[in-house]
């Protein structure tokens, strides 16, 4: 076993399939190991390179396996595919990773911090609350609307819902009223734990340089700035500021062929927790630029939305924004005359 150079490893809960190769490509061994067993077998392993797909628990069994040593691979399950032979199985997923980890041209995932996990997790977390939020209160308003009452969409209009709830005439039956209650202490339990998970990464935001310095782009809050800092690994691993917009999902897809460039639609292919508080923070800068009139736009952005739709014109700005991102974190830079810009 001391000719392997690579090992590809299957992840699961409890049972693990490991494909240990050769500098050649040929196969050395493969074995199936339940997680005591696996933990064991790689600590006795000499150093290499451990390949694995970037799927759940992966950070944590990357980051073990360079505690003892090994060079660790994570590969984007989507770029392992095509490498799979035939019949789809255990055996034949862990080769087929240390087949696509071995090539020169492959791109692979950082490892995520145990820190940066964590805060990956208070914004899932968050993300998920808001969900729930939204579809308990579409569920109260799709209820009421069994019974000719009819509310708009829209949080600020649950004020408005809350109170004909607690003042319903006798058209409404009393269960469906109780129950219009239950909805509404639901409601209120999912807001008060989003605004506890929203102070508490505004204070990390506020201890922490990089979220500072994002914080003087216009239309990036505390909770962009930390979002950032949670998924987005080091900004010198992006040769330039498109290959960081690349990677956020905010640039065409391309269907060129025959030396004929065609562009698409923005392709949404990658880390959209960024993505969407970028185009959340977009938007409010082109409303404060529509409020503020020719005064203080800037040319570009004044001439994009005479031409285009205001998503699309978002999306536009978006794309800017991450690319400032890069240019001052790679640069160790504030946003240059923000005070100008602030306002657009």
């Amino acid at each position: 076993m001391n000719n392997v150079t690579i090992i590809g490893i299957d992840l699961a809960k409890s049972v693990f399939q490991v494909h240990g190769a050769g500098s050649d490509g040929s196969v050395v061994y493969r074995k199936k190991l339940s997680r005591p067993q696996f933990s064991k077998f790689m600590a006795d392993q000499p150093a290499c390179i451990v390949a694995m797909e970037a799927c759940g628990s992966a950070y944590f069994w990357a980051r073990m396996m360079e505690d003892l040593g090994h060079e660790v691979r994570l590969v984007p399950p989507i770029y392992v595919k095509p490498f799979v032979k035939r019949q789809k199985n255990d055996s034949a997923d862990a080769e087929a990773i240390a087949e696509a980890a071995s090539r020169s041209n492959m791109r692979f995932v950082p490892i995520k911090s145990v820190q940066q996990q964590s805060r990956s997790i208070m914004f899932r977390t968050r993300e998920m609350l808001i969900g729930q939020r939204t579809q308990t209160v579409n569920a109260l308003r799709s209820h009421l609307a069994e019974f000719g009452v009819i509310f708009p969409k829209g949080l600020h209009n649950l004020k408005r819902l809350a109170a004909y709830v607690e003042s319903a005439d006798e058209s409404i039956p009393i269960e469906v009223v109780q129950i219009g209650e239950v909805y509404l202490e639901q409601i209120t339990q999912h807001t008060d734990r989003i605004k506890v998970l929203e102070k508490t990464i505004k204070g990390l935001a506020e201890t922490s340089e990089t979220p500072r310095r994002l914080r003087t782009v216009p239309g990036v809050g505390p909770i962009t700035a930390m979002a950032i800092e949670a998924f987005a690994p080091e900004m010198e691993r992006f040769e330039k500021g498109r290959n960081f917009s690349a990677w956020l999902g905010l640039v065409p897809r391309q269907h060129s062929t025959g030396g004929k460039q065609v562009l698409g639609r923005t392709s949404k292919m990658g880390q959209k927790d960024i993505r969407n508080l970028l185009i959340v923070g977009a938007m409010s800068v082109i409303k404060a630029a529509i409020y503020k009139k020719d005064e203080s736009n800037p040319s570009w952005l004044g001439q994009l939305l005479e031409r285009k739709p205001r998503m699309v014109v978002a999306v536009a700005l978006a794309n800017k924004m991450a690319r400032t991102i890069w240019a001052m974190l790679t640069k160790g830079e504030d946003y240059r005359n923000p005070a100008t810009v602030a306002v657009a």
